[in-house]
């Protein structure tokens, strides 16, 4: 091939190329809106520092109270937001005080997920009001768990460079007792709960604009349940249930990329429609950007370069979505050399950060 035919035709590739771009509706014709984030805490001037020096500008905060299982005070809020806006750092997302991914027989506020009245409309209100005063701190999201049994695991494996990795094996798993304190929760039971929560939340977050982003179950358990709870947000119909139960753009998911790919038996493959189900109808508010070897009832979290997920078509797909928040990551290996998890944080800041920046080129 000669010089100019060789540029003739490199010139028509570039033009198919740039008219498939063209082509694909609503696909590559916005520029990308995600950004690095994270939810490590606590909010210190300390973890501040690390989060700059790392190129994190946009985090998911923890406001210090006084009482640490008290509602966060519009107080604790401006002192919060003030000492971000120092380091130049984005308070994208608050986690609440309670509410978190805890098992509910270690809960100190655990009455909206019992069912105790009346102290869950006490804490209901309380939700109500923090809601309020993120609005007025200028707080967008609020991220939370409805959750009875925590995170399950069964023990650690084995990863590279001497690093251990978190892992489920439902058929190694034994629960310390058979039930919790909730006693037996079955599916009507869970939902009746999820359901008076987003009757009395939902509306307020709509009136005052804040997206109240719910995690999913980790991990999802068989139907007939594990220690007497069926895990009603641990499949993806029933992620599909939840954000259809209030009609509201403030209702929707933090969506957990691992969570997520653990309810499926071929996440590699499926992950991506799930992720354009609940993304092309905007109920993605955070997303936890992390990755798994294995599969639904059997599986171990790994760094983001060496599980199953693509990440690099998963962000493709973020971007195909129109995604415009955070991406951070969650769960990391454990080192003895690492015992905070700074330097496992600090790979997957840097893996997170290169993807964003190259997606600008992916087609």
């Amino acid at each position: 091939m000669n010089r100019r035919s060789f540029f003739q035709r490199s010139a028509a590739a570039a033009s198919l190329t740039a008219a498939s771009a063209e082509g694909a509706p609503g696909k590559w014709n916005k520029p990308i809106r995600f950004k690095l984030g994270c939810q490590s805490g606590p909010t210190t001037e300390k973890r501040l520092q690390f989060f700059k020096r790392h190129g994190v500008n946009n985090i998911c905060g923890y406001a210090r109270g006084a009482n640490r299982n008290g509602p966060n005070t519009l107080e604790d809020l401006q002192r919060m937001m003030d000492l971000c806006a120092k380091h130049q750092i984005s308070v994208d997302c608050l986690a609440p005080p309670f509410l978190a991914s805890s098992h509910i027989d270690h809960t100190p506020r655990p009455a909206i997920m019992l069912a105790e009245s009346p102290e869950r409309d006490r804490d209901i209100a309380e939700v109500q009001q923090l809601i309020r005063d993120c609005a007025k701190a200028g707080i967008p999201s609020i991220k939370y768990n409805m959750s009875i049994l925590g995170v399950l695991r069964t023990g650690r494996t084995p990863g590279r460079g001497g690093t251990t990795l978190s892992t489920w094996k439902l058929r190694e798993a034994k629960p310390e007792t058979p039930l919790t304190k909730a006693g037996v929760v079955n599916a009507d039971r869970f939902w009746e709960r999820i359901t008076y929560f987003l009757d009395h939340v939902i509306p307020v977050a709509g009136e005052y604009k804040i997206r109240m982003a719910c995690h999913p179950h980790d991990p999802g358990v068989p139907p007939e349940g594990y220690q007497g709870v069926d895990r009603v947000l641990g499949t993806v119909d029933g992620l599909k249930k939840f954000v259809g139960i209030r009609e509201s753009p403030y209702h929707g998911l933090n969506f957990c990329q691992g969570t997520v790919s653990e309810m499926l038996h071929d996440p590699g493959k499926e992950i991506f429609d799930v992720i354009r189900y609940f993304g092309s109808r905007k109920k993605i508010f955070n997303v936890h950007f992390r990755n798994i070897r294995g599969h639904r009832d059997d599986f171990v979290e790994t760094y983001p370069d060496e599980g199953d997920i693509d990440f690099v078509e998963a962000i493709k797909v973020y971007r195909e979505v129109d995604y415009p928040y955070m991406l951070m990551p969650d769960h990391v290996p454990h080192h003895p050399d690492d015992p905070g998890g700074d330097q496992a944080f600090a790979f997957c800041y840097g893996y997170i950060r290169a993807l964003i920046q190259a997606s600008n080129r992916l087609v």
